[in-house]
């Protein structure tokens, strides 16, 4: 790894680090404030699922702390434990976000289909292209398709990426719409719900920001490369 790429690095991480623990400091102090409406994750989820018209996603527990996602294949909304059965607006928040998933999938909205179809593509360059690079950078000189081939699985990611904000963004909005009109959050749970899903945001931002930061990096060692072999 070239200093350039291990500045930016040490910079992303840190960064990443960073929006972590304050999001991590904001679930767990959302989490300790009980929803006035007094419903679960769960009933939240099946709620906002049945208003949006849709009865064929099922809503499991799943075990980690801030492992809940929405499977369009399964069709399943899966909460984690500290969501599920918690009546917090935290849980609330993120109930409804994973719902907001579910919503997408059902409008087809462009952006998670295109994401879908990028999942196989990125599965598979993510188990190699790390060492495609480093072979890469190590072997410029003699054999410069090798970083060039690097380049272009990394930027599937780094496009996997991209595409995933927009998509976050809209399940977060669909989210707070709903817990407003529903009326599950009250005047001042709504902006704490609101406060936990932007920082649950930021978290895709930071990888958005640091995957493009790398990838440009490694564009810049390969036309370097390049130019000194003319």
């Amino acid at each position: 790894m070239t200093p350039s790429i291990l500045i930016v690095s040490l910079v992303c991480l840190g960064l990443s680090m960073l929006v972590s623990g304050i999001l991590k400091s904001k679930f767990s102090k959302y989490g300790k404030i009980p929803l006035a409406a007094g419903l679960t994750g769960k009933e939240i989820a099946e709620k906002m699922l049945r208003e949006s018209g849709i009865y064929d996603v099922k809503v499991t527990s799943t075990n980690g702390f801030l492992s809940d996602h929405y499977n369009p294949l399964t069709k399943t909304v899966n909460l984690s434990a500290d969501v599920y059965g918690s009546s917090s607006i935290a849980a609330a928040a993120v109930a409804a976000h994973e719902c907001g998933h579910a919503v997408q999938h059902a409008d087809s909205y462009p952006w998670l289909q295109l994401r879908s179809r990028l999942v196989p593509a990125v599965q598979f360059s993510s188990g190699i292209v790390h060492w495609v690079l480093i072979a890469g950078v190590f072997m410029i000189s003699l054999f410069p398709q090798l970083l060039l081939g690097g380049i272009i699985l990394f930027g599937l990611t780094t496009l996997f990426s991209v595409i995933t904000l927009p998509v976050e963004f809209d399940a977060s909005n669909r989210a707070l719409a709903w817990l407003d009109k529903a009326r599950i959050t009250s005047s001042t749970e709504y902006p704490k719900a609101k406060d936990a899903l932007k920082w649950a945001a930021l978290t895709y931002v930071v990888a958005a920001l640091a995957s493009v930061a790398t990838l440009v990096q490694y564009i810049m060692i390969f036309v370097g490369g390049s130019r000194g072999r003319d």
